[in-house]
């Protein structure tokens, strides 16, 4: 059994979803996780997904405001051994429902050109042309809330 979390900036769960998000998404890549950019993330919205059974975090996600009405959803990873059992795709449904508690009407999100698909099952549109950022192919995705 899992369930969704809220994390707070700045705690040890904080800490294992920075540490998570390294391992699945900037390791592979050859890329670090640079400490300068931990202040910024003290106005993100932290979710996780916890095993239950061993109070082990196994998903997370960054909503980055951007204005008054869209939020960026960012750095959408899943523990390795977790991959493939819906984790993913409950993290995204969960930060959609904090996204539209907090007041936003739309989602936008950077994704690689290998996981456009599984955005648009959820709803979600492609705008605009693929791009390239360090060296990844991404495709702009979005969804009203």
């Amino acid at each position: 059994m899992r369930k969704m979390i809220d994390i707070d900036f700045g705690s040890s769960r904080y800490d294992e979803l920075v540490e998570l998000r390294y391992k699945i998404l900037l390791e592979p890549l050859g890329l670090k996780f640079l400490d300068s950019f931990r202040p910024e993330e003290a106005n993100y919205l932290h979710i996780g997904c916890v095993e239950m059974l061993d109070d082990k975090l196994v998903g997370g996600l960054l909503l980055v405001p951007l204005d008054n009405e869209k939020i960026r959803m960012m750095q959408v990873a899943v523990d390795t051994i977790y991959q493939g059992e819906g984790i993913g795709r409950e993290l995204v449904k969960y930060a959609e429902k904090r996204a539209k508690e907090a007041g936003y009407s739309q989602i936008v999100m950077h994704a690689m050109l290998s996981v456009v698909g599984f955005y648009e099952k959820m709803g979600y549109r492609i705008e605009g042309e693929a791009f390239d950022e360090q060296g990844i192919t991404f495709m702009k995705v979005v969804k009203d809330l």
